[in-house]
């Protein structure tokens, strides 16, 4: 009888917290009833130093514009009954067209004067997933990281071996210049200009008693924030996640990467589990930022575990995980869409461009923290 009782006391003792969680999906089913039919879009075109200091109105309204036409598009292809990874491929090859994003042609320069392109692809339903890195010619990096989910049997393909591949899959290729920009090279000079006055500066061209960082004596620089002091070189990236009326969820992410990037560098675009990742089973998520802290943390993944194991609500996951970030060092944002189609955005910059589709069909286009 003793035995017996044992046995029963150890299966409850185990039992108990799986019905507990079990209850708590339940009541988030409550909470979170789901439209029907069930559509979800979202879309990001970067985090960063964004404030309206340092964006025109003419350029802003450039930007909501852009942000706008790739959110409809995307939105439309569910209406017209497209799956989720068709949704996301449209908006991410508009903003990937647009030389507003640091993706495709708004690409920025590497150290040695060249655009190197990332992205990644993954299909919430099967968990199946494609990424690129290192793409010098590949006018849509989004397409090509879609075939090497659908059209291999790899997961990701990097350099010379991708572009070759997206020969065999007659994906557009364009020459480099394609990808220049006045703006981003300009970006990349300012840059290379303030590694050589450091240096110079280090190597004792100023006096002792001078601060080793010359931009200390610049009243501009006292007034600016911490967050505005970082470097700017290191954010961009677009992204995309859905919904189809099939329940089904996809996420996407493109990146030309980190200004002035150096050695073959790779961020957290193509990696999947850090910059984007889907299952139906919780959500979909597209990070932008810092990408060496996003890949540390496994940024995309860490929020669909937290929404498993935890069974948080997708709002409180992405902040519970941009707060990680930010403990660490990193900074940038994600959006996160769950299986209901609710809706989590969360950064910690100054701004993040991004639009969303609200519960009566509108579009939302939103860039700064307030």
């Amino acid at each position: 009888m003793k035995k017996i009782l044992s046995v029963l006391l150890i299966l409850i003792f185990w039992l108990l917290p799986v019905f507990a969680q079990k209850a708590s999906f339940e009541g988030i089913k409550q909470r979170q009833s789901p439209q029907n039919p069930r559509l979800g879009f979202v879309i990001h075109g970067g985090a960063g130093v964004i404030s309206r200091a340092n964006l025109t109105p003419e350029k802003e309204a450039e930007y909501r514009k852009k942000l706008e036409e790739a959110v409809l598009a995307g939105y439309k292809a569910l209406q017209d009954g497209k799956t989720s990874l068709d949704a996301v491929e449209t908006a991410i090859r508009i903003m990937e067209d647009s030389p507003l994003f640091n993706a495709g042609k708004g690409a920025v320069f590497t150290n040695d004067g060249k655009n190197e392109l990332d992205s990644s692809i993954m299909d919430g339903k099967t968990l199946a997933a494609g990424a690129v890195a290192g793409l010098r010619h590949v006018k849509n990096p989004i397409t090509l990281a879609r075939a090497v989910m659908e059209k291999s049997e790899h997961v990701m393909m990097v350099g010379d071996g991708a572009e070759k591949f997206a020969k065999e899959m007659k994906i557009e290729l364009v020459p480099e210049k394609y990808f220049w920009t006045a703006e981003r090279w300009d970006s990349l000079q300012k840059i290379l200009k303030e590694e050589k006055e450091a240096k110079d500066k280090k190597k004792g061209t100023v006096s002792q008693n001078e601060p080793e960082n010359f931009l200390m004596k610049n009243p501009v620089y006292a007034q600016m924030t911490e967050t505005e002091k970082l470097p700017p070189n290191r954010f961009g990236t677009v992204g995309a996640i859905a919904l189809d009326k099939n329940g089904n969820l996809a996420a996407g992410t493109s990146t030309g990467g980190m200004t002035n990037k150096k050695y073959g560098r790779v961020g957290d675009a193509p990696i999947i589990g850090a910059g984007t990742f889907a299952n139906n089973n919780t959500c979909a998520v597209s990070a932008t930022g810092w990408g060496e802290y996003f890949i540390r943390l496994g940024v995309a993944r860490d929020i669909s575990a937290m929404m498993e194991y935890r069974a948080l609500p997708v709002q409180q996951a992405a902040d519970a995980e941009i707060k990680k970030v930010g403990d660490l060092g990193g900074d940038g944002g994600v959006i996160a869409m769950d299986k209901f189609g609710n809706i989590g955005i969360s950064f910690n910059s100054e701004g993040m461009y991004r639009a969303f589709i609200n519960s009566e069909g509108k579009p939302v286009v939103e860039i700064y923290k307030d």
